[in-house]
Order: C-alpha cells, then sequence, then structure tokens
C-alpha cells in the first residue's frame, strides 16, 4: 500500500509538473506575441510619422522576441510565432525599402510568403506591389496590387485597404491612367474620411492634386495641394508635407517659375536628409535637377541629377535612373561647346530604355533632344526620323514635349533651309503655350509661363532679324513680349480666409513700419509677414483663367493710331548683347541698329540709384556735385546707345517706347533729346494701342461710357468730369500740402487725408475713378510684386488690392518713391505695382522709377494737374510739368497710353 501510495504521489507530481510546464510556455507565448505585436505597432506608428530607422528598429525587436536570425536563409520560427513573424517581416520590408534598399524589402517579403496567415495574404501581395512599384515594375506591381485590393475589399481595417487604393493610383499616374487614379484616390479618401483617418484622406486629396498636376490644370493642382497641406497640419501628418511640397514644385516647374519650384525643393531636401528617407530624398533631387536646368543652372542641374542618379540606382529603380540621365544629356546639350553627335548617341539609346519603361513622354523628350543634337551636327534625315519617334500628340503628350517637338521641327527647318516653314513651326509652339497661359488667372503665372516657350520665341526673333524684315522683326516682338498684359484680367479668389490673411498681413505691416519709424525691429513680425505674403500669393495662383485675351494688332492699326496722334513707336530689343530697335510711324516701320546692351542696360541702373541718392536727402554740397555728374554721365551713355542712333527717324513727334531689360526702368525725359517731348512706356505695342482705344468717362459721365467719336482715351480728365480722388498717406511731409494744391484744380475733388486715408476708402475710391493722384510712401518688391505697396493710415495699399477692384481707375498718378519700378521676367513680362495697375486695364500710370524729392514731387505734380484741366494728353502734361522744373532731375515716367 505504501508502495502504491508512493507510486501515484509520484504521478500526480508528474503530472501537475508537466501542467505547469505547459502553462508556463503557454504565457511565455502569449507574452512574446503580445510583446512582438507591440514592436509592430512601435514599428508602423513611426514609419508612418516619417522615422523609417526608428520603426525598423521596433520591428526588429519585436523579430528578436520571435527567435527570428537575420544570418539565416530560411530562419526558423516556430509554428504558434509564424503569422505574427510574417507581419513584422512585411512591415519591415517597407521601412527597408524607404531607406534605399528595395531589393533586401523583396528578399524579405520571400521569406515573409511562408508563414502569412489567409487572411493577411492581401497585405503580403499590396507590400510586394509596392516595392515593384519602386523598381519600376509597373506590370508587375500593379498585378499584385488588383489581387490585394480584391482580398482585402470588407477587410476589418479600413486603413490597410485606403493604403492600397493610394498605392495603386500612384502606379496609374506613373503610367499616365488619370482616369483610373482619381478612382483609387477617390475611393481612397471616401474610405478614409468615413473611418475618420485624416492623414489618409489629405495623402489622397494630395494625389488627387496631382492628377490635376498631370492633366495640366495647375490653377486646380495647387488649390488641391493647399488643402491637402491643411488636412496634413490638422491631422498632425507633418512628415507628409516635403512630399507635397516635391509636387508643388512639379507644378510650379510647368508654369515656368523654376526659382519658386527650388525654393520649395531646398525645404524638403533637407527634411528628406534628417529623416533619412532616401526614396523621397531621390525624387526631390531628381526635382531640383529639372527646376535648375530650367532656370538654366547647368552646373547645378548637373550636381543634382548625378546625386539623385546615385540614390536610384542604390535602390534599383533603373526608371528613375534613367530620367536623371536625361536631365544631365539635357543639361550637357544646352552648355557651350558641348558636341553633339555625342549627346545624339546617347539620347536615342536613353529614349530606347525609357520606352521599355513605359515613360512614354519622357521617352519623347529623348527623341527630340537626339533630333535637336543631330540638327546641331547638320544631319537633317536623322533628326527627322528621331522627331517621328516622338510619337506622343494630343491629351497624352505633356506641353513640355509639345514646345519641344515644335523647336526641333523648326531647327530642323532652318537646317533645311525652309524659312518659312520654321517661323509656321514657332508660331504653332507658341500657340500652344498659349492655351496653357489661357487656364491661369493669376498675373503671377501668367507671367511665368512665358519662360517656357523663351527658346521658341528666341528662335523667331533670330530668324526674323536675319532676314533684316522689320515688319518680321515686329511681327515677333508682339508674338513673344508681355503677353500676360493681352489676357483678360481675373480677379484673386476672394474668400474667408484669403480675407481674415489679408487683414493681418495689412495689420503686421502697419506696426512693422513703426518700429522702424521708431528705430527698432520686430523679427518675429517680419518672419510672420513673409509667411502671410507666401500664403495670400499661393491663394493667389487658384484663380482660373477666362481662356480669352486680347488679339494681336496689325502694323497697320497701330500705325493708323500713331498717325492720328502725331506719335512714333520704337520697339527695342536686345540680341547678342546689341541693341537694336523696330521704329514705326504713321507712314513707315524701319528696323534700325543701337549701341550696346550691356553700356546701356549699366548705365540704366547707375542713373537709377543715383537719382535715390539725390532725392530728399541733404547732402554735402561736393557730393551732390559728383552725383549730379555722375547722372549727367549716364544720361550722356543712354542718349549715345539708344536715342543718339533714331534722332533722323523721330523729328519733334512724340514718342511711345516699347524698352527691354533695365531700360524700363529709364526716366527717358531726362535725356537732353527728349526733355519736354512727350513720351510713354509700354510693355508691348498691342497693350499701348489697347489702353489708346480704352473707352473713358466723358467730362460728366459716369465711368465706362465710351468718348465721343473720334476722341482718344489718352486726354486728360476736364474739370466737369466726376470728381477725382486725391489721397495723402501719412509720414510724407509735402503730402497734405500737394493733395490740397491739387484740390484746388479740380473743386468737388474727393480728399482723403491723414486718419482718412484709410485702404478701404482708397479702394472705394480707386473702382472706376477717371482719375486718381496718390501721394503716399511706397515700396517696391522685387521678390514678390503682389506685395509692392503704399503705405495709408491702417496700413499698406499692395499691388494684389488693385486686382479686385471691379473697375479699373482711368489714370492714376503715384507721385511718391519708386513704384515705377518694375521686374522682368523672360518675354519682357513686367511686374510692380504699376503693372499691376496696367494689368487691371487703367489706361494710364504715372510713377516714379526711383525715390522723389519732396519739393519736386509738389512743384511737377501741380503743374502735371493744370495742364491736364487745358486738354493735354497725360504724356504731353508730364513732359511740359518736368522740363518745367528748375532741375532736370525728373525721376516720373508715363506708362500705359500715355
Amino acid at each position: 500500500m505504501t508502495d502504491l501510495r508512493a507510486d501515484a504521489d509520484a504521478v500526480d507530481r508528474a503530472v501537475r509538473a508537466k501542467r505547469a510546464v505547459r502553462t508556463d510556455r503557454a504565457d511565455r507565448v502569449d507574452q512574446a506575441v503580445r510583446r512582438a505585436w507591440e514592436a509592430h505597432r512601435r514599428g508602423v506608428q513611426a514609419g508612418a510619422a516619417g522615422r523609417p530607422v526608428a520603426g525598423d528598429r521596433h520591428l526588429r525587436a519585436g523579430l528578436l522576441l520571435l527567435g527570428w536570425e537575420e544570418n539565416r536563409d530560411r530562419p526558423v520560427v516556430e509554428e504558434v510565432y509564424r503569422p505574427v513573424a510574417a507581419r513584422l517581416l512585411i512591415s519591415l520590408a517597407h521601412l527597408e525599402a524607404e531607406q534605399g534598399r528595395t531589393e533586401y524589402g523583396l528578399r524579405l517579403l520571400d521569406l515573409a510568403e511562408p508563414m502569412t496567415a489567409a487572411g493577411d495574404r492581401g497585405i503580403l501581395l499590396s507590400q510586394r506591389g509596392l516595392l515593384l512599384m519602386r523598381t519600376w515594375r509597373l506590370g508587375e506591381g500593379l498585378r499584385f496590387f488588383d489581387a490585394a485590393v480584391a482580398l482585402l475589399d470588407g477587410y476589418a481595417d479600413v486603413r490597410v485597404l485606403a493604403r492600397v487604393l493610394l498605392n495603386r493610383g500612384v502606379l496609374h499616374l506613373n503610367v499616365g491612367s488619370v482616369r483610373r487614379a482619381r478612382a483609387d484616390f477617390a475611393w481612397c479618401q471616401r474610405i478614409a474620411a468615413a473611418g475618420r483617418h485624416d492623414s489618409l484622406a489629405a495623402k489622397a486629396a494630395h494625389n488627387l492634386g496631382c492628377c490635376d498636376l498631370l492633366a495640366g490644370d495647375i490653377p486646380a493642382a495647387l488649390k488641391v495641394f493647399a488643402a491637402a497641406e491643411d488636412g496634413f497640419r490638422l491631422a498632425e501628418s507633418p512628415q507628409w508635407l516635403p512630399v507635397l511640397a516635391t509636387d508643388k514644385a512639379r507644378a510650379l516647374l510647368a508654369v515656368g517659375l523654376s526659382s519658386d519650384a527650388m525654393a520649395e525643393l531646398d525645404g524638403a531636401v533637407t527634411a528628406f536628409r534628417s529623416l533619412r528617407l532616401d526614396q523621397d530624398l531621390a525624387q526631390a533631387e531628381l526635382t531640383l535637377a529639372q527646376a535648375a536646368l530650367a532656370a538654366g543652372a547647368l552646373a547645378a542641374a548637373r550636381r543634382w541629377s548625378v546625386a539623385a542618379r546615385r540614390r536610384f540606382r542604390r535602390q534599383g529603380n533603373a526608371a528613375c535612373a534613367y530620367l536623371t540621365e536625361l536631365t544631365l544629356l539635357r543639361a550637357r546639350f544646352a552648355a557651350p561647346g558641348g558636341r553633339p553627335g555625342p549627346v545624339a548617341a546617347q539620347a536615342e539609346l536613353l529614349a530606347g530604355r525609357l520606352r521599355g519603361c513605359g515613360l512614354g513622354n519622357d521617352a519623347d523628350l529623348a527623341e527630340l533632344v537626339a533630333a535637336r543634337a543631330l540638327v546641331a551636327a547638320g544631319r537633317p534625315a536623322q533628326a527627322r526620323r528621331r522627331i517621328a519617334a516622338a510619337r506622343r500628340r494630343g491629351p497624352m503628350a505633356s506641353l513640355e514635349v509639345g514646345l519641344l517637338r515644335q523647336l526641333a521641327k523648326a531647327e530642323l527647318a532652318e537646317l533645311e533651309q525652309r524659312p518659312d516653314a520654321m517661323l509656321s513651326e514657332l508660331r504653332t509652339g507658341l500657340a500652344l503655350l498659349r492655351a496653357r497661359r489661357g487656364r491661369l488667372g493669376s498675373v503671377d503665372l501668367q507671367t511665368g509661363a512665358a519662360a517656357l516657350g523663351a527658346d521658341l520665341a528666341a528662335a523667331g526673333l533670330r530668324q526674323a532679324l536675319d532676314r533684316g524684315s522689320a515688319p518680321l522683326v515686329f511681327a515677333w516682338l508682339e508674338r513673344s513680349r508681355a503677353q500676360a498684359f493681352l489676357a483678360r484680367p481675373v480677379r484673386p479668389p476672394a474668400d474667408a480666409r484669403t480675407a481674415e490673411v489679408v487683414a493681418e498681413l495689412r495689420q503686421l505691416d502697419r506696426l512693422i513700419r513703426s518700429a522702424e519709424l521708431n528705430g527698432t525691429r520686430d523679427p518675429a513680425a517680419i518672419a510672420r509677414r513673409a509667411g502671410l505674403q507666401r500664403e495670400v500669393r499661393e491663394l493667389s495662383w487658384q484663380a482660373v483663367g477666362r481662356g480669352e485675351a486680347v488679339g494681336r494688332v496689325s502694323i497697320a492699326e497701330i500705325s493708323a493710331a500713331l498717325g492720328a496722334s502725331g506719335q512714333s513707336l520704337v520697339s527695342i530689343l536686345a540680341c547678342n548683347g546689341q541693341l537694336q530697335a523696330v521704329v514705326l510711324t504713321g507712314k513707315s516701320v524701319r528696323l534700325i541698329r543701337l549701341g550696346d546692351f550691356g553700356a546701356a542696360g549699366e548705365a540704366a541702373l547707375r542713373l537709377g540709384a543715383d537719382l535715390d541718392t539725390l532725392a530728399g536727402r541733404r547732402l554735402p554740397a561736393r557730393l551732390e556735385a559728383v552725383i549730379k555728374e555722375s547722372i549727367r554721365r549716364q544720361t550722356e551713355v543712354l542718349t549715345a546707345e539708344v536715342v543718339a542712333p533714331l534722332r533722323r527717324l523721330l523729328g519733334d513727334a512724340g514718342l511711345v517706347i516699347v524698352p527691354t531689360g533695365p531700360l524700363a526702368c529709364v526716366p527717358w525725359n531726362m535725356m537732353t533729346e527728349l526733355r519736354g517731348r512727350p513720351v510713354t512706356v509700354c510693355p508691348s505695342a498691342s497693350s499701348w494701342l489697347t489702353a489708346w482705344r480704352r473707352p473713358t468717362a466723358r467730362p460728366g459721365a459716369s465711368p465706362g461710357v465710351p468718348p465721343e467719336p473720334g476722341v482718344p482715351s489718352g486726354l486728360g480728365v476736364r474739370p466737369e468730369a466726376p470728381p477725382p480722388l486725391l489721397v495723402a498717406g501719412p509720414d510724407l511731409a509735402h503730402a497734405p500740402a500737394e493733395a490740397a494744391a491739387i484740390a484746388e484744380i479740380y473743386p468737388g475733388s474727393r480728399l482723403l487725408l491723414a486718419e482718412s486715408a484709410t485702404v478701404s476708402d482708397t479702394l472705394a475710391g480707386l473702382d472706376g475713378s477717371p482719375l486718381a493722384h496718390l501721394a503716399a510712401h511706397g515700396h517696391d518688391e522685387r521678390e514678390n510684386f503682389l506685395f509692392s505697396r503704399l503705405d495709408l493710415a491702417d496700413g499698406p495699399l499692395m499691388a494684389y488690392d488693385v486686382q479686385q477692384l471691379a473697375v479699373p481707375p482711368g489714370q492714376v498718378i503715384l507721385s511718391a518713391c519708386d513704384v515705377g519700378r518694375s521686374v522682368a521676367r523672360p518675354g519682357e513680362e513686367l511686374l510692380g505695382f504699376t503693372a499691376a495697375l496696367l494689368y487691371i486695364g487703367t489706361a494710364t500710370v504715372i510713377s516714379s522709377i526711383a525715390r522723389v524729392a519732396d519739393d519736386a514731387a509738389v512743384g511737377i505734380m501741380t503743374a502735371y494737374h493744370q495742364l491736364l484741366t487745358a486738354g493735354a494728353r497725360p504724356a504731353e502734361a508730364l513732359a511740359a510739368a518736368a522740363a518745367a522744373a528748375p532741375e532736370p532731375f525728373s525721376p516720373f515716367v508715363c506708362f500705359g497710353s500715355g
């Protein structure tokens, strides 16, 4: 009995021990699994926050808990751990790819596949599709995405399906299938919003903007990008903002704003480097190389291309590596002294590789680079074959391909001595650009777009000059310069957010100026102002164009108007450092060789600087004498280089001058030979004639009523016309006296002085006014023309504000500071406060291209208005008033119709 009890006890102990071992093991397994899933959660969370290195560490820690060993080809993981180990490996594969190790990521997916639970197979397939897409194996990637969507539709966690749809949509975008991409992004946005996954919904919105970009609707793309940016901020997902900035940069490149694109990309590159997001960094570097190429910064384009190519090759992304090689090749071809033969051979080879990757537009670009190089090498037959190989036409072709095709065809026609065919091809290319410009409502984007057609315009003008035909040169000048002035004005978007930003901006500017007047500086306020200015500018980009433009006018029409007004028109151009001019009178058109562009441009810049120094300062007598002598020398240079060669053609007639480059800021009445002669400056002959024909109010009539037949719009306002608006801004000693003196000339004028000179009252007075005179401090913002401004009682009146006017004022006189200055973009597109008034339809603007001395402003302006009331045209009145001034240093210029 005793032995039997002992045996029973032993058995019982053994059973209990076995049960304890099983329980302990189960507890250990459960604990390991829980900790592994926690590591997975943290890893995925870190990856989603843009921290792939940290996420990588969490995921590897989870795998170690499960016994996974890195150095085994087929690691042994216990059966119970396999499903969670597979999920860890799947997520780790993605984070490794984010750091540029895509092939390694694919090997991790191979290891995960046999361990993946049936319910998780859709996740595995979607991750494989993503990595294949990253290495540009798009056909394979799409098959995996399609299979994953079928398996995940109805999956418990909707975020998983939303991410797959997002990635599949990106793949569709990569192959140019905008319709399919939109469908996936819209589906993703729907389910993400329903599940309140705000970051995913913002990503879907961002990619819908990319669809608009690919379709060529830039305002729509920028509007969607702005909404996506707000979405990322609200979702507290700032890690996606650099990705958004990269796509925004691509949109800006599509409208010629290469400098703005580079500014966006600088921040993105810095962010991607700090986060070690190698995939995104490579894309940003490639886009930065393309932006540098567009800006003509060839060394920078080569440097960024090489950096991006190195990353893409390391990632196994051959397609994007080919794109960097295309950018390198284009930079090489654009550089002086290159060898076109080798460029052509490499471009042909690259075109085939790109086409094999499904990059049709980029392959066409390579074909066209090859064609241009073959033309340069004198091999027309081969060039023609390469042009024919660039197959895409119509909506499938990008604007860049369309413009480059026309340029290549034009250069081929020139090589084959078919000049008429060459000009026809160039005109077709500029028509493509005009159609793009018609979809843009922002003056900023309209003027930037001119850069896209710069090569076409230059080629046409060069051909016209080679033929020595004055009418042809004139036609090409009018076709290629200041085209934004021909677009129908579009008011910027007026919404609650814009109004809020503008109001804060105005208040900030007032505070900053007050601090400056007190000798202090507020860096935080200045930084905040810069950010708000950027926001207002970006909001203005969202305006949609009306698709309309004023038609170009003929030489006959312009000559008739010049003959009727007793004026001549001089349209100046620079080519290879040499100035030339087309001179139109009522009877003839002539092409005249002028002087050296470099000398004239330098004299113009020095003259402006000298006038700034001289104005409003008590200078020592000797220094004042030196500056006045310098002014005399600069005017002599300008006379010799520009005015003297025209002497025999111009007689005593009034002049309309269409300048180029820095000559846009020359006070022409300071030239001895032009002193006292009516001179009007206009961006183009077409814009002059449009302004000249623009109806103005008859005396005593309401604004907008056409004048009597035969009466040009340039006639001054007579006493019985609707009363002028007269404004005197703050902190300007002479302004009240100037406004009061002018008010005596116009009885019943609307006078805004001191605290009554507010922005709102001034804008209300400007709207539809036949004449407005504003004496206020001005500030020219060369980097951001929308914020060139006048100081009023409650803050600045900005160039942005005048674009909001429903009816443009007929004539505006800006009698203080230098808001007549302008920034010239490619295509002689002008930006500035004065230009903003001309864009909206103001017929004439009198403004200064330099600072103005107080006493000079009062005397000249009073005399000017007296002459206007006597019936003089604005240009006549300004010339006579300046000539009667005691000092011949008036920086005032008559812009517009004159």
